[in-house]
C-alpha cells in the first residue's frame, strides 16, 4: 500500500480510475446477478404454485374415488421433464390425505402408500412440522431448515371440505446450473465492456493528470530556476486546476520580483561599499598627484627647451590628470568638468597601451574617421577606451587582434572595441557590469563596472555581442554639437 502512495500521479490517477471502473463493473454485475436470481426464484415459485393448483383440481376425483392408479398416472404425467427449463421439474410429488398419510407419491418406493411422513424421517419429517394445517390456509411455500428441498403445498378440497394436501418438492440447487450459466454470460459481457472502457479510462485519466504533472514539474524548478518555472506550459482553464495554474504563475512572478529586488539590493550594497572605498582613497591619491602635476608645470615654465622632454612631460601630465579624474570617476555622483574629446586623445591611449599589446603580441587596428573634437568629457571617454582596450588585449590572448571603431556624426558618438579571443558564455552576460565579478584570476572586476557607470553618467548606452571569433563592446553617446 505504501508503494502505491509513493507512485507518480501519471500512474496513480489512471490506476485509481481503472480501479473505480472495475469496482463499478463488479458491483453492477453482482446486483444484476442477485436480481436475476431473485427473478428466477419467483418464476419457479409462480410455476410451482400454478402446477400445485392444477394438480389439486385434477386429483379431486381420483382421491374421492380412491383411484390410486389414476392419481399416480396424473403425478407421473406432470413430472415429464421440460427440456428448456429442467429446473422446473419437481423432485418429489405426493398427495397427503386428510389424516396426513401418503395417499399417492411419484416415488412410491421412497414414500409408501399409507405411510406417515413423520415416520419416514428426512425432509418430510421437517415438512410436516412446518406446514400450517388450518382450514383457511391457502397455498404455502415451506423451506424447512437443514433440508435440501423446499416445498409448495396446495390444499386439496371438494365442496369446501379439505381432502388433503398436494406437496411438490423442488431441490434448492435446481437453479444453480441456470444461475452459473447466467454468471458466465454476465461475466463475458462485463469483460467485453471492460476491454472497451479500460483503455478509454486510462487515456482519460492520463489526460486529466497531465496538467497536475506539468504543475508538479514546474514546482520542482522553484526556487532554483524561476524563469523556467514561469515559462512552463501550465493549464489555462476556468476549472480548479486552471485556477491553481494561475495562482502558481502569480506566485512565481512575485518570487521573481523578489529575487530581482534582492539582486538589486546586493548590487546596491556592493556599490555602497565601493563608494565608501573610493571616498577613502580619493584623498590619499589626489594629494600626491596634485604635487606631481605642480612639479611638471614648474619644469615646463622654467626648464629647458628640449622638444622630446616637453613632449614626454605633456604625455605624463595628461596621464596623471587621467589618474586623478579616474579617482573622481569612481565616485558615481561626481560630474567631471573637462575639456572636449579630440583625436589626440586616441593617439595618447594607443601610446599608453602599446607596451601591453607588444608584450602579448596583440595587433591593434583603429578605424577612426574622427577629425575634430567632440563636445564630451575627454577624461571620461579616455577612461572608457582605456578600460575596454586593456580588457580586449587580455581577452585576445597571444597573437590576437583588437579592432577599434570611432565615429561621430549627427550628434551621436559611436565607439566599438572588438577582440577575436574566447567568447563570453551566455550565463556570464547578465553579470558583466557588476563590480568584483571578473572571470580572470588576476582581474578585480572593476574595469567594466567603471565603464558602465561612466556611460550611464553620460546618458549613453552600452551593448555587448559575443560569439566565437568576435566579442564586441559598443557604446553610443549623444552630444550637443557646438554652434
Amino acid at each position: 500500500m505504501t508503494l502505491f502512495f509513493d507512485l507518480s500521479l501519471r500512474w496513480k490517477i489512471p490506476l485509481r480510475v481503472m480501479g473505480a471502473v472495475l469496482g463499478t463493473a463488479l458491483a453492477v454485475t453482482v446486483a444484476l446477478l442477485a436480481r436475476d436470481y431473485e427473478d428466477m426464484r419467483q418464476n419457479l415459485d409462480t410455476h410451482a404454485k400454478s402446477i400445485g393448483r392444477l394438480l389439486a383440481s385434477t386429483l379431486v376425483a381420483p382421491v374421492l374415488h380412491d383411484d390410486l392408479w389414476r392419481a399416480f398416472e396424473i403425478l407421473q404425467l406432470s413430472r415429464e421433464a421440460h427440456p428448456a427449463a429442467p429446473e422446473l421439474q419437481a423432485e418429489v410429488m405426493l398427495v397427503l390425505d386428510a389424516e396426513r398419510r401418503v395417499f399417492v407419491a411419484s416415488r412410491p418406493r421412497d414414500f409408501p402408500i399409507g405411510a406417515r411422513p413423520q415416520d419416514l424421517g428426512g425432509d418430510l419429517e421437517s415438512l410436516i412440522t412446518a406446514i400450517s394445517w388450518g382450514e383457511d390456509v391457502e397455498q404455502q411455500v415451506v423451506e424447512p431448515s437443514g433440508s435440501s428441498l423446499y416445498f409448495v403445498v396446495s390444499p386439496l378440497t371438494a365442496d369446501g371440505e379439505r381432502l388433503g394436501q398436494v406437496v411438490l418438492g423442488y431441490a434448492k440447487s435446481a437453479l444453480l446450473p441456470r444461475y452459473f450459466d447466467l454468471v458466465r454470460r454476465v461475466a463475458a459481457v462485463t469483460l467485453l465492456v471492460l476491454i472497451v472502457l479500460l483503455p478509454i479510462s486510462w487515456l482519460w485519466a492520463r489526460r486529466t493528470g497531465a496538467p497536475l504533472l506539468a504543475l508538479s514539474e514546474a514546482m520542482r524548478q522553484v526556487p532554483e530556476d524561476l524563469e523556467v518555472a514561469r515559462l512552463a506550459k501550465l493549464p489555462r482553464s476556468r476549472d480548479e486546476i486552471g485556477q491553481l495554474g494561475d495562482a502558481f504563475r502569480r506566485m512565481v512572478g512575485e518570487l521573481k520580483n523578489k529575487q530581482d529586488l534582492e539582486s538589486q539590493m546586493l548590487v546596491s550594497e556592493r556599490l555602497a561599499a565601493l563608494g565608501r572605498l573610493s571616498a577613502g582613497i580619493a584623498h590619499e591619491i589626489n594629494n600626491p598627484l596634485g604635487g606631481m602635476l605642480t612639479a611638471i608645470k614648474t619644469y615646463q615654465r622654467h626648464g629647458g627647451a628640449d622638444p622630446m622632454a616637453n613632449q614626454t612631460l605633456a604625455l605624463l601630465e595628461r596621464g596623471i590628470s587621467q589618474i586623478r579624474n579616474t579617482v573622481a570617476a569612481l565616485l558615481v555622483e561626481t560630474r567631471t568638468e573637462d575639456r572636449d574629446f579630440s583625436p589626440a586623445d586616441v593617439e595618447d591611449l594607443l601610446i599608453l597601451i602599446e607596451a601591453e599589446a607588444h608584450l602579448r603580441s596583440v595587433a591593434i587596428t583603429v578605424a577612426s574617421p574622427l577629425t575634430s573634437t567632440v563636445p564630451l568629457p575627454a577624461t571620461l571617454l579616455r577612461q572608457i577606451l582605456l578600460n575596454l582596450l586593456l580588457n580586449a588585449i587580455t581577452a585576445a590572448g597571444e597573437g590576437g587582434h583588437v579592432r577599434v571603431g570611432l565615429s561621430a556624426e549627427d550628434g551621436l558618438l559611436r565607439l566599438s572595441v572588438c577582440n577575436d579571443g574566447q567568447h563570453i558564455p551566455d550565463e556570464r552576460m547578465p553579470y558583466l557590469f557588476e563590480p568584483f565579478s571578473s572571470s580572470r584570476e588576476k582581474g578585480h572586476g572593476l574595469g567594466l563596472w567603471i565603464v558602465y557607470q561612466i556611460v550611464q553618467q553620460l546618458k549613453g548606452g552600452i551593448f555587448v555581442e559575443s560569439e566565437p571569433g568576435c566579442t564586441t563592446f559598443s557604446i553610443e553617446i549623444f552630444y550637443v554639437e557646438s554652434v
